[in-house]
C-alpha cells in the first residue's frame, strides 16, 4: 500500500509541478509580450469609416474602395437567431468562456505541434478573432497567437460580451466586398438584416471561416453543406426546433449579387488611384472618407474604352474561334454538387451524415425551371451569375445546337437565338496566321453545356465571341497640360488586372521615328527635303554580330526626302539621320520628351524604336508635340478632398504649355488658377514642320484609313515591331492626343501591322471624341517660309526655274539652291527652264 501512496503524492507533486510550468509560463508570456499590446479601450471609441470614392473631373463615380461601414448595426438590433447560428458556427460558448476557449486552445497547439510552427484554424474565440481584426495583423504565427489570447483576456475585462460581439459582426469580411453583416445581407439577398429568413442568416453566419470557399455566388454546392451544418448544430444546441430546422436545411439557394454601379466605367484609372491613395495615406485611405477627383473626361472615357473592345473584337474575329470557355457543366445544382470537390470540409462532413444529405436534398430543391428547356437548370442560372462579363461580352450556355443556330441562356434565364450570321465566322484557330475551314453547322463550334461569349450588335442581334486573345490599351491626354482624359488598359479590369497603358514596357516601333527626325530638324543639321539614301546598310550591333537592317516593305527607294521617308516609314533612312546627328546627342534631346535616357537603347537601331516604352510615355512623348514644343508630364489626380470636413487635402499644380508666356515666367493664372509654365524642349517652328510631315502619313502613307474621318486637322503615325508583335498608332490633333497599343502579354506575334490592328480604333475613338468639334490646327509661326525645292535633290530652285514641289522651312536652315547646269540665256531660248540638264535641250 505504501507504494500506491508514493505513487500518489508522487503524481500529485508531479501535477503541481506541471501546472506551476504553466502558470509561470503563462504569468512569463504576459510580462513579455503586454509592454508591446495595443489599447484595448481604443476600441471603446472605435469610430465607423466612410470608403474611398475616385471620380472623373466633373463627379462621376468611377470606383469605390474599402469598407461598407455605414451600414453597422448596433447589438440589439441583430436578430436572436443570427446570433445563435453566428455562436454555433464560430464559438458556441461565446458567453460562457472569458475571452478563450481551452480546447479551441488544445487543437490549435497540435496544429502548432504537427505544422511546425504556422496555426492553420487556430482554435480562436471570437473575442480573439476581434482582437485580431482590429489590433493585429492577419500572420498565422506563434507569437501572434500569443498576443491575440493576452489581448482577449483584457478584452474580456473592459468591454461586455454585447460590445464584443456588435464589434464583431460590423468588421468583419463577408465576401463580395461586404464587411459586416447588413452589408451581407444587402449584397447577397438586397434585404435588411432582420428580413432574412433562418436559411439565409444561417448561409452569412457560415462566411467568415473562408468567405471565398463557402460563397454561395461562387461556390453553392459548398455553402449549402456548411450552411446545413450550422443548422444542424443549431439544433443540436437547442437553438431551432425540429420543424424549423427541417423547413430551413430544405431552402434552395436564393443568393443573387447586387452591388452598386458606378456611373463612368473606367476601372484602371480608379484603381490608379487607388494604389495613389494607399502610397499616400497608407491604409486610412479605404477608411478616411477620402474622394480623389481625377482629370478623366466622363464623355471621352466610354469612347475611348468602347473604341478599344470594339477594335480588340474585331481583331480576334480575323484569327478564328478557339473554343467554349467550360464545357460540359451539369445543368442541375444536385449534380454539380455531387461532383464538388469536398476538400475544406471535413469538419462539416464528419459532424453527421445527415449534413450531406440535407445539402443534397437542398440542391434538388433548388430545381429550376424555364420555359423551352427540358429539366433542371439551377446550377447553369448560378454559373452564369457567377461569371463576371468582359466588357460587352456578356456568358451564355449552350442549350442546343441544332441546325445552323444556338440557341442560348444568359442571365435570369433568358433564352436566345444566335442566329448563322452571328456564327459562321467562326473558323477555328490554328496559329496566328491560320484559321480552319468555315464551319457548316452549329454543332461544329459549340455543345450542349457549353459556355460561351455572346455580344449584342447595334440592331439587337447575337453573335458569339469570345475574349480576344489579343490585348491593347489607349491613353488620350490633353496636350497642354498632360492630363490624362481617358485610359483603357487592357480589354477588361474582370479579365485581368494588368494596366497595360502604364505597366507595359513594349518596343514602340516607327511611332517612335518621328522624334529622331525632329531632332534632325531642330538641329539644323536636315530639312523636310533634305535626301537621304534609302539603300541596305551593314552594321556591327555591339556583340559581334553583323546587324542588316530593311524595311518592312522590303525594298529600296534609293535617295529620297524626308518628308516622304517619314510618310513611308523607310527604316533605313531612319538610321542614317541617326547616325548623322550622333547617338548620344540624340539621346540627350530625346530627354526633353520624358523618355528616361537610362532606358534608351545604346545603339542605332533606337531609331526603330527599340526602346521598351510604356503606351503613357509614347502619349506623353506625343502631346509634346501636339502642343508646339513644351514638355509637361502626364498627371490624373486633380484634387483630393475628405467628406469628414470637406476640407480640400491637396491640390495638382501641374505645368502647362504657355505660347503668351515670357521665356522667364515661371507661373501664370488661368480661370483663377495656378500653374507652372512648362520649359520650351523643341523649336516650334520644328515642331510645325514635323506635323505638317506626319499629316503626309494620313494623306499618302501608311495613316491613309484615317481620311475617313474628313478631317485636315488631325495627324500621326503608325508603328509595327519586329514580328509584328506590337502594333501603334500615335497621333493628335490641337485639342486631343491619343495612342493605341496591341499585343499580346506573352509577346507572341499578333501576325498584323499596326495599320490593320491599331489604326482603326484609334478612328474610331476620334471620330467620337472630335464630333461637332471644329477643327484644331496649330498656328504657323513667324518666319516660315515656303518654298519650292527640286523632287529629286531637295534643293532650292530659283524663281527662273520651273517645276519642283512646294516645302516649308525654318528661316534659318533653309536648303541650298538647286545649281544651273547650263547658261541662263540657253535655257531661256531652249525654253528648258529649271531642268538643269543639257539634254534636256536636244
Amino acid at each position: 500500500m505504501k507504494w500506491i501512496k508514493t505513487l500518489i503524492s508522487s503524481a500529485f507533486w508531479l501535477l503541481i509541478a506541471l501546472l506551476t510550468t504553466v502558470l509561470l509560463g503563462v504569468a512569463g508570456a504576459a510580462l513579455y509580450f503586454t509592454p508591446g499590446l495595443p489599447d484595448v479601450r481604443q476600441l471603446q471609441d472605435f469610430e465607423l469609416h466612410t470608403p474611398l470614392r475616385i471620380f472623373t473631373r466633373d463627379g462621376k463615380l468611377i470606383g469605390e474602395y474599402g469598407e461598407e461601414r455605414r451600414m453597422a448595426v448596433d447589438f440589439d438590433e441583430i436578430p436572436e437567431d443570427f446570433i445563435q447560428a453566428l455562436l454555433a458556427a464560430e464559438d458556441a460558448a461565446f458567453f460562457d468562456h472569458r475571452g478563450v476557449d481551452p480546447r479551441g486552445l488544445a487543437r490549435a497547439s497540435l496544429e502548432l505541434a504537427s505544422s511546425g510552427g504556422e496555426i492553420q484554424t487556430g482554435g480562436s474565440t471570437i473575442t480573439m478573432q476581434v482582437a485580431r481584426n482590429y489590433l493585429l495583423t492577419l500572420d498565422r504565427t506563434f507569437t501572434r497567437k500569443i498576443r491575440e489570447i493576452l489581448l482577449a483576456l483584457q478584452m474580456e475585462q473592459i468591454l461586455t460580451k454585447e460590445e464584443i460581439l456588435e464589434l464583431y459582426v460590423n468588421k468583419i469580411f463577408l465576401g463580395n466586398r461586404a464587411y459586416g453583416i447588413a452589408a451581407a445581407a444587402e449584397v447577397y439577398y438586397d434585404k435588411p438584416l432582420e428580413e432574412l429568413s433562418l436559411a439565409q442568416k444561417a448561409m452569412i453566419a457560415g462566411l467568415p471561416k473562408a468567405p471565398s470557399a463557402f460563397n454561395p455566388l461562387a461556390n453553392p454546392e459548398r455553402s449549402l453543406i456548411r450552411r446545413n451544418w450550422i443548422l444542424y448544430r443549431m439544433r443540436q444546441l437547442g437553438n431551432i426546433d425540429q420543424a424549423s430546422y427541417e423547413a430551413a436545411v430544405q431552402e434552395p439557394i436564393t443568393a443573387r449579387r447586387h452591388v452598386a454601379q458606378v456611373e463612368v466605367d473606367a476601372d484602371y484609372v480608379a484603381e490608379m488611384a487607388r494604389q495613389y491613395a494607399v502610397e499616400r495615406f497608407g491604409e486610412d485611405a479605404y477608411t478616411g472618407g477620402y474622394r480623389i477627383h481625377t482629370t478623366l473626361d466622363s464623355e471621352l472615357q466610354p469612347f475611348a474604352r468602347n473604341a478599344l473592345a470594339n477594335g480588340l473584337i474585331d481583331y480576334d474575329t480575323r484569327h478564328g474561334w478557339r473554343g467554349p470557355e467550360e464545357t460540359d457543366i451539369p445543368s442541375g445544382l444536385a449534380e454539380a454538387q455531387a461532383r464538388t470537390e469536398r476538400r475544406g470540409l471535413e469538419e462539416e462532413l464528419s459532424e453527421s451524415p445527415e449534413v450531406l444529405e440535407t445539402a443534397r436534398q437542398a440542391a434538388e430543391r433548388s430545381q429550376t425551371e424555364i420555359e423551352g428547356v427540358d429539366g433542371d437548370v439551377s446550377n447553369w442560372l448560378r454559373v452564369l451569375e457567377r461569371t463576371p462579363g468582359f466588357g460587352p461580352l456578356q456568358p451564355a450556355i449552350v442549350v442546343a445546337n441544332e441546325g445552323r443556330e444556338l440557341q442560348v441562356m444568359t442571365r435570369g434565364g433568358e433564352l436566345q437565338t444566335v442566329e448563322w450570321d452571328g456564327l459562321s465566322w467562326a473558323r477555328a484557330y490554328r496559329n496566328p496566321r491560320a484559321r480552319g475551314p468555315e464551319p457548316s453547322s452549329a454543332s461544329e463550334i459549340a455543345s450542349t453545356g457549353d459556355l460561351v461569349r455572346i455580344l449584342q450588335r447595334e440592331d439587337g442581334s447575337l453573335r458569339l465571341s469570345q475574349r480576344p486573345d489579343a490585348e491593347g490599351s489607349i491613353v488620350v491626354l490633353e496636350p497642354d497640360t498632360g492630363a490624362i482624359l481617358a485610359l483603357q488598359g487592357g480589354f477588361s479590369f474582370n479579365a485581368s488586372k494588368f494596366n497595360r497603358a502604364v505597366q507595359a514596357q513594349r518596343q514602340s516601333g516607327s511611332i517612335f521615328k518621328p522624334f529622331v527626325f525632329l531632332a534632325a530638324l531642330d538641329t539644323g543639321l536636315m530639312t523636310a527635303s533634305s535626301v537621304v539614301n534609302d539603300a541596305p546598310v551593314v552594321l556591327q550591333d555591339g556583340s559581334n554580330e553583323i546587324w542588316r537592317p530593311v524595311n518592312a516593305s522590303g525594298d529600296f527607294l534609293g535617295p529620297t526626302r524626308l518628308r516622304v521617308a517619314l510618310a513611308r516609314s523607310r527604316n533605313l533612312v531612319t538610321i542614317r539621320i541617326l547616325q548623322t546627328l550622333g547617338l548620344d546627342a540624340t539621346i540627350d534631346y530625346l530627354e526633353g520628351f520624358g523618355f528616361a535616357s537610362n532606358r534608351l537603347p545604346r545603339g542605332l537601331s533606337l531609331a526603330l524604336g527599340s526602346a521598351d516604352l510604356t503606351p503613357l510615355e509614347m502619349t506623353n512623348a506625343y502631346a509634346v508635340l501636339a502642343n508646339g514644343g513644351y514638355q509637361v508630364s502626364p498627371w490624373f489626380i486633380e484634387r483630393v478632398t475628405r467628406t469628414s470636413d470637406d476640407n480640400l487635402i491637396e491640390e495638382a499644380s501641374p505645368m502647362i504649355a504657355c505660347r503668351a508666356c515670357r521665356e522667364d515666367q515661371a507661373e501664370v493664372q488661368i480661370d483663377g488658377r495656378t500653374y507652372r509654365v512648362a520649359p520650351r524642349v523643341a523649336d516650334p517652328t520644328a515642331v510645325y514642320i514635323l506635323t505638317d510631315m506626319l499629316r503626309d502619313v494620313i494623306e499618302t502613307g501608311t495613316g491613309r484609313a484615317a481620311l475617313s474621318l474628313n478631317r485636315s486637322d488631325v495627324v500621326g503615325k503608325t508603328g509595327t515591331t519586329n514580328n509584328q508583335r506590337d502594333g501603334w498608332f500615335a497621333g493628335y490633333n490641337r485639342d486631343l492626343v491619343a495612342t493605341v497599343w496591341i499585343g499580346k502579354d506573352d509577346n507572341e506575334t499578333i501576325a498584323e501591322y499596326g495599320g490593320n490592328a491599331a489604326l482603326p480604333i484609334w478612328i474610331e475613338f476620334m471620330e467620337r471624341a472630335l464630333d461637332g468639334r471644329p477643327e484644331a490646327r496649330p498656328e504657323a509661326p513667324s518666319g516660315l517660309v515656303q518654298a519650292r525645292v527640286d523632287g529629286q535633290t531637295g534643293r532650292r530652285l530659283a524663281d527662273g526655274q520651273s517645276g519642283g514641289i512646294t516645302e516649308i522651312f525654318h528661316p534659318d536652315y533653309l536648303p541650298d539652291m538647286e545649281p544651273r547646269r547650263i547658261e541662263q540665256e540657253v535655257e531661256q531660248s531652249s525654253g528648258s527652264q529649271g531642268s538643269g540638264s543639257y539634254e534636256a535641250i536636244f
